[in-house]
């Protein structure tokens, strides 16, 4: 069974080495290069940055509906102090 992986792997290395001296390898270069400046321009974020205002928001809604809570509170006690002073 070691005979067919080694085999593959002596053609996988070979193709690899015959790309990396082909002009594909070349064109990838360009292509990867080309991408990157156009990522660049489209100020894009990285998925940790996303992920970070992902967890900032959840935490923030969090926070809203504790403060929702507090204010439904409160309103319900100014209604029964109105009440109880009429």
């Amino acid at each position: 069974m070691s005979k067919p992986n080694a085999w593959f792997e002596g053609v996988q290395k070979n193709v690899s080495d015959l790309i990396a001296r082909s002009p594909a390898a070349d064109i990838e270069r360009n292509v990867k290069g080309f991408m990157g400046q156009a990522f660049n321009r489209m100020d894009l974020i990285t998925r940790e940055e996303f992920d970070i205002q992902v967890d900032l928001l959840n935490r923030t809604l969090a926070r809203v509906e504790v403060l929702e809570t507090q204010i439904h509170a409160l309103e319900h006690r100014i209604i029964a102090m109105e009440a109880d002073q009429s």
